[in-house]
């Protein structure tokens, strides 16, 4: 800790100011303070949007493979999109007795490999961690995920990406 009482008063007022801008500003402490982007769990527990997925993902026991190394490629439904299911769908999967239908589920949704909304509509499948492929079409400038629209694309995080879509999709639907 500096002992500003020692220094000369103008000395003292610099240095004060100087330690200020590093606490104010981490970054400009060095390449120490960089920043870094949350993993892909971290990023979707941050928004209520995803509070459902979140939810399903620690009740299959996939937390800890989704904040991995990756890079994963995540078809993220919303809340919305699980309200969409039928009446006591998402209850019932969260069930203990069900999680290996769940984790059937979820990992229908990520895609090894970070794949970015400008190769996304590059491709017609794509195989997911699961072992299906889901079918990828471009219509009208939109893009399907199987049955689900793609609502906002490339939420980068430091292992992978996360594209927001409208329904949940099932392996064998």
């Amino acid at each position: 800790m500096l002992n500003v009482s020692k220094l000369p008063k103008k000395l003292a007022i610099v240095s004060i100011t100087i330690a200020s801008l590093f606490l104010i500003n981490p970054a400009l402490a060095g390449h120490h303070a960089k920043s870094h982007k949350a993993d892909i769990v971290d990023t979707a527990a941050s928004s209520s949007d995803f509070s459902t997925l979140v939810a399903a993902v620690k009740a299959a026991g996939l937390v800890d493979t989704l904040k991995g190394k990756g890079p994963y490629t995540v078809f993220a439904p919303t809340n919305e999109a699980f309200a969409k299911l039928p009446k006591g769908t998402v209850e019932s999967l969260l069930k203990p007795e069900n999680r290996d239908k769940l984790v059937q589920i979820l990992t229908y949704h990520v895609v090894p490999g970070k794949v970015l909304a400008k190769d996304v509509v590059k491709l017609n499948k794509a195989k997911t961690v699961q072992g299906d492929s889901i079918v990828i079409n471009v219509v009208g400038g939109s893009v399907l995920v199987d049955n689900a629209n793609v609502i906002k694309t490339d939420l980068n995080t430091n292992n992978g990406v996360i594209h927001v879509i409208d329904s949940v999709i099932i392996p064998g639907a």
